[in-house]
């Protein structure tokens, strides 16, 4: 069986059958980005799961911290997620990169090859960072807290940025196990500046 937003799973295309909790969820989300995100969709497929994904997901992206920008975070997410073939990390987190970075072109050329993107220093080690832990399963060492700190990252940074690595990783992998597709509004936002 399947649906719209899966080829594979019979995933829920309307809010009115879920649980409340998750409906009131989706419809923040709604009343805020314009439309549902197909991903709040496909996890809710699995109730439980939706609860520990989306709460996890705030304890991580939405964390306050006075050294590592939402900007940052969502870089780490765009280039981890094009090098794991996730198109809807890719198109949905590229569209708050955009938003948040107020850079309509960054989020293209880190999903490429964020080595010649027009980086800092400060994000290019971020970045040669999050693919080492994504790609390698690389360790953390006194090597490379040496190098992220030299360039202005904190302890408490390198657990977020290897958070988000293994985080998105699930969410790379779960997306494509399911073929669901970015939505269409994502493509967009971001790009252009908003008409005041």
């Amino acid at each position: 069986m399947s649906s719209p937003l899966s080829p594979y799973f019979n995933l829920p295309t309307e809010i009115d059958d879920l649980p409340e909790d998750i409906k009131n969820t989706i419809l923040a989300v709604q009343e805020k980005a314009g439309f549902v995100p197909n991903v709040f969709l496909m996890l809710a497929y699995r109730p439980a799961e939706f609860r520990a994904f989306f709460a996890y997901y705030d304890a991580l992206m939405e964390r306050e911290s006075e050294t590592l920008t939402l900007a940052e975070k969502e870089m780490i997410v765009v280039t981890t997620s094009a090098q794991n073939h996730c198109l809807y990390c890719v198109v949905a987190h590229g569209a708050l990169l955009r938003i948040y970075s107020k850079d309509p072109l960054i989020a293209d050329q880190v999903a490429i090859n964020h080595r010649t993107a027009p980086l800092s220093d400060r994000h290019r080690v971020m970045l040669d960072f999050a693919l080492y832990v994504s790609l390698e399963a690389g360790e953390l060492n006194e090597a490379w807290v040496e190098e992220l700190e030299a360039v202005g990252f904190t302890r408490e940074d390198i657990w977020d940025i290897g958070a988000v690595c293994a985080f998105f990783g699930l969410s790379n992998r779960m997306v494509s196990l399911t073929g669901t597709p970015p939505n269409q509004e994502f493509y967009l936002l971001g790009r252009q500046p908003k008409n005041n």
